[in-house]
């Protein structure tokens, strides 16, 4: 850390956490792809369960053990001696499954690794050791999100050092700090507007008439005037903050619908008023939750959102599987439908058989592909329109205003990337910080385009494979309860809409063949910086069209 200019050091790092941290409004490009360290451990550890239930194929155990060995060997959380040699080792044991001694040394290795983690990252900065600012931030981030903190409250925390002279050390101990918290007792009130079988309501605990849920928001220092209730249940949540306490509440209602769909009276008459209210929280929040941001921009780009009084195509059949990922109801349905979508437009039963559940998690790797090859051009359409001019003869706006359409712009920052590197860009505003650290992944990928690709790929590859595996727990495990299913939504759903956007871009285009385009990525990404002459930019585009 020595040899980088401390500065824009933090500056990279916090903007990296703002982008990770942003529940909305963030480009998929620059979302966290990542769960951390320790939950990736406990993850296997679940699939050690499940594997000898024939949930999770050996095969799958054996892939995921290996990746975590090549990821969280060099994590400097892990330490430097005992803790790293003895992770290290038991990763590289293939007796993982429960019941074994291996499984269960697994468990008291990942409680060990869990306590003091940031801690151990802040030693090793401060010891001299490197790292870059990307991997600090998506370290710090998917952490703390794992452990249950919500981006809505890590958004407000990572402002106060935004607005700060805090050092890189001041954050990752602050983080430390936040990673020692205990869990806290949040009180939720949830009103209910129409409740069917009202006397089992009346009898079940947490119960409040009407009467009492207008004396609760004032007790609690909420205004009650509008507030029309049929009655509610007021909760006792443990969570990290109070944003995640009324996630959990959603969940809980999501259950209640659930279970209102099965009786006989007024099947599924049960609703809520669109509030929930958290005590201490001085405002109410939504009872309905945030979008998971798989954003398929060609539907509109291309009109074709509108247009579906035709035939039914492969992608009419993937959006419907697909559509409850963006749903704000349970994450079963999400899961399966989300992954039912990949599965549908990129498997084959041609494929091999030993990868997995019948050799489906090549979708995964398939997509991946694709979404890696449409990193680059994504992120020099942003960087173009985000560059502001240095003057009236701005040469690059002058080239980038000319274009007819984002393919030529992107051709023009790309460009400009390559010959003159960042010198002449000039970024303002809010996101000033966020598109130099863009642009400065852009031109690492422009000196080595291979290597990056690939490192693009595979980060993809772990997340949509978490997803699959996630899926499997669900449909054949029959359980919605494993420690990384929310995590698993969290960073798969804006990959499978940027894979499906690419996908449905090309198929209203050309008609092209999902497998075919995946084909073409995987070749493109091979055959790139080579003596082809391709393009970043065309990564995705047949050969002739270019």
């Amino acid at each position: 850390m020595q040899t980088v200019d401390a500065a824009a050091y933090r500056q990279h790092v916090i903007a990296r956490l703002n982008d990770y941290f942003r529940a909305e409004g963030i480009l998929w490009t620059r979302r966290l792809w990542d769960v951390g360290s320790i939950l990736a451990l406990e993850e296997l550890y679940e699939v050690g369960i499940w594997q000898p239930r024939k949930v999770i194929a050996p095969s799958a155990m054996d892939w995921h053990r290996r990746q975590l060995k090549r990821l969280v060997g060099p994590d400097h959380g892990m330490g430097d001696k005992n803790l790293r040699r003895e992770l290290v080792a038991l990763l590289e044991s293939s007796q993982l499954a429960d019941p074994s001694p291996g499984h269960r040394r697994l468990r008291q290795l990942i409680d060990h690794a869990r306590v003091d983690y940031l801690d151990r990252w802040s030693a090793a900065l401060q010891a001299g050791k490197e790292c870059k600012p990307e991997r600090l931030a998506r370290t710090m981030a998917s952490h703390l999100l794992d452990l249950g903190y919500t981006a809505e409250f890590l958004t407000s925390w990572i402002a106060g050092f935004s607005r700060s002279h805090a050092t890189i050390n001041d954050i990752i101990v602050a983080a430390s700090d936040l990673a020692r918290q205990p869990t806290r007792e949040f009180t939720v009130l949830l009103a209910l507007d129409t409740i069917p079988n009202r006397a089992v309501a009346e009898q079940t605990s947490g119960w409040l008439h009407r009467g009492a849920v207008v004396d609760w928001l004032k007790t609690h220092g909420h205004d009650s005037s509008g507030v029309r209730s049929g009655g509610g249940f007021e909760y006792k949540i443990s969570a990290r903050d109070s944003y995640a306490a009324a996630e959990k509440a959603r969940q809980v209602y999501e259950r209640l619908l659930a279970r209102s769909q099965f009786i006989r009276k007024n099947r599924g008459g049960l609703t809520a008023l669109p509030q929930l209210w958290v005590a201490g929280h001085s405002e109410p929040l939504a009872l309905a939750g945030r979008a998971r941001s798989a954003d398929v921009l060609a539907l509109v780009h291309m009109n074709h959102l509108y247009d579906a009084n035709g035939q039914r195509s492969p992608i009419d059949d993937a959006l419907e599987l697909a559509a409850p990922i963006n749903q704000s109801g349970a994450p079963g349905p999400a899961v399966a439908g989300a992954w039912a979508a990949v599965e549908s437009l990129l498997a084959h039963p041609g494929d091999p058989s030993e990868e997995e559940r019948s050799g489906k998690a090549i979708a995964a790797d398939r997509l991946a592909k694709i979404i890696a090859c449409s990193w680059p051009r994504a992120e020099l359409t942003t960087l173009v329109y985000r560059h502001k001019a240095t003057g009236p003869g701005d040469d690059l706006v002058r080239r980038a205003t000319s274009c007819d359409t984002n393919r030529e712009r992107a051709q023009v920052m790309l460009a400009e990337i390559e010959a003159n590197k960042l010198g002449n860009l000039n970024f303002a505003g809010l996101t000033r910080y966020n598109d130099l650290a863009a642009a400065e992944r852009v031109l690492e990928c422009t000196n080595d385009p291979k290597r990056i690709l690939n490192e693009i790929s595979e980060a993809v590859t772990i997340a949509l494979r978490r997803l699959y595996r996630a899926r499997n727990m669900v449909l054949h495990g029959g359980s919605t309860s494993s420690v990384v299913l929310e995590a698993a939504l969290r960073t798969a759903a804006p990959l499978v809409g940027a894979g499906l956007d690419r996908i449905a871009h090309h198929f209203f285009e050309s008609s092209t063949n999902p497998l075919d385009l995946a084909a073409r990525a995987e070749l493109a990404i091979d055959l790139v910086g080579g003596d082809t002459t391709l393009s970043l930019v065309d990564l995705l585009e047949r050969a002739g069209t270019r």
